[in-house]
């Protein structure tokens, strides 16, 4: 009697005998999956992504009233000097959510000394059946001896056409809500200014324009810095 042979061993010697055998791997003996290679144009579309976001958070426009102090300090006395500190913040007359906001003027609130005051330039003017517009002029300018020192100094004089020798065709002028917006453009915060006006003592300076000749009112930005330049104001009224 021939020895019995078990299933499996037939199928094999079947199989041998056969002219191939045709057989589909179980899932056991199939390779493991592998995880696709990382797409290179995904990864550099993510990178570019992260890039314009940065870029995007860069480019946000500061809200410059956003840190506006309630409380001011009382150090100025009466007449016409210089207030030499850093820009706290930049208050627009569309920022009513501030202390103290003004209609027709920028507020420039300068930090000095430990306390912050409040320089009120005028953008749109009042005189009756003059054109309301407030001409601008920007010019490199070196603040006049003595050098900026924070503080308010008193004693000086300065002259849009004496110091700086402008003349009033060299202004453009801008409606309001324009000029509002170039001022504070112009002003970033924590930068060096020194602003010219007048004021009755305490908290505020005004009269940050052409006057006399003698207290004509000015800002100048970067004033302790390598390029410090003067930003002049006129009336429509005011020629030079």
């Amino acid at each position: 009697m021939g020895r019995a042979h078990s299933p499996l061993v037939v199928g094999v010697l079947v199989c041998l005998g056969a002219i191939g055998c045709s057989g589909t791997p179980t899932l056991t003996d199939a390779a493991p999956p592998r995880d696709p290679a990382p797409d290179a144009a995904g990864l550099a579309d993510a990178g570019a992504d992260t890039a314009d976001a940065a870029d995007a958070a860069d480019a946000a426009p500061v809200d410059k009233a956003a840190r506006c102090a309630s409380t001011f300090g009382t150090a100025l006395t009466a007449g016409f000097g210089r207030v030499d500190g850093t820009v706290e913040a930049v208050v627009q007359p569309k920022d009513t959510q501030c202390p103290l906001p003004n209609n027709d003027h920028v507020i420039v609130q300068v930090k000095m000394l430990g306390a912050v005051y409040r320089m009120v330039v005028n953008v749109q003017s009042d005189r009756a059946g003059a054109d309301p517009r407030v001409s601008l002029l920007e010019v490199p300018a070196k603040v006049p001896a003595p050098a900026w020192a924070e503080g308010w100094h008193t004693g000086l004089t300065f002259d849009y056409v004496g110091t700086l020798g402008v003349k009033s065709a060299d202004f453009t002028p801008f409606a309001m809500t324009e000029l509002s917006a170039k001022i504070s453009d112009a002003l970033p915060l924590d930068a060096k200014v020194s602003v010219y006006s007048s004021t009755s003592g305490g908290a505020s300076t005004h009269l940050i324009h052409r006057n006399d000749g003698v207290k004509d009112g000015a800002i100048v930005v970067d004033a302790d810095g390598p390029r410090p330049r003067a930003m002049l104001f006129r009336f429509a009224t005011q020629t030079f």
